[in-house]
């Protein structure tokens, strides 16, 4: 087999992994491939649901509830995993606050909001890569993937800032646990039909009708269509690939 997309017995945390989202989808994706997957949020009901309607499809689910600006929340989900499965292979850094931080301009936003939106989209992913990455060297390297967003290029909100972080923050976490054999690279969605998606970008407003003019392809695209990316940056096909932001958005980005 020249590709080899599957993640047979792999373990993979999922964060955000509520219903109704992106994370939801990415944690079917990778059950799918075959790897056991730990549904992790602050929504601990949302996430029960995700991973029941996972072990109801034949999968291998947990569910998981956790704060990421929490160090010691984050501490207390890895160590769970770790005895559960024995190891964690894959991290999806894929929790994030979004409608709260594209209502207001930087300008009008509190120090306290300020805070809260670096502590949860960056501070968060950084918290849960530095916590898994132990166990992930324990099994001879691992994948982790951050989720920035096309809103990032360029950042035009306080939601952007923080996510051109999480590109800086791919960008040195691969430089340094390169040597462990960990993989680091980001997916950069563009406007999905998720509900957050759906609830920030109406098909009637301006924003969306500017980037209907302005991508390649279309403006929106299906949750199921940012899979593609993600497996790639999780299984063998992707082995070689690492410090990567990957625009998946219909050609809204455009970049050599």
């Amino acid at each position: 087999m020249l590709v080899n997309w599957s993640l047979e017995g792999k373990v993979a945390i999922v964060t955000g992994a509520s219903r109704g989202g992106i994370g939801e989808t990415y944690a079917q994706a990778l059950s799918e491939a075959g790897a056991a997957v730990v549904c992790a949020d602050i929504n601990a009901e949302g996430a029960a649901t995700v991973a029941k309607d996972i072990e109801a499809s034949g999968g291998r689910a947990l569910a998981l509830t956790v704060d990421i600006a929490d160090e010691a929340s984050v501490q207390a989900m890895v160590d769970t995993v770790v005895d559960r499965y024995g190891g964690i292979d894959i991290l999806v850094n894929n929790a994030a606050l979004m409608a709260q931080l594209v209502t207001s301009t930087a300008m009008d936003f509190t120090r306290e909001a300020w805070d809260r939106a670096f502590a949860v989209n960056v501070t968060g992913s950084w918290l849960c890569a530095k916590a898994v990455v132990p166990s992930m060297q324990a099994r001879g390297g691992g994948r982790i993937v951050n989720q920035a967003s096309a809103g990032a290029f360029p950042a035009e909100s306080v939601y952007g800032i923080t996510k051109l972080g999480v590109v800086g923050l791919t960008t040195t976490l691969a430089r340094e646990l390169g040597p462990l054999g960990i993989a680091v690279n980001c997916i950069a969605p563009g406007i999905t039909a998720s509900e957050a998606g759906k609830m920030l970008t109406p098909e009637d407003g301006e924003f969306r009708q500017m980037i209907e003019q302005r991508a390649a392809l279309r403006a929106q695209g299906e949750r199921s269509e940012l899979c593609g990316a993600l497996l790639l940056f999780c299984s063998p096909a992707g082995s070689w690939i690492t410090g990567q932001v990957l625009n998946v958005d219909g050609g809204w980005v455009l970049r050599p």
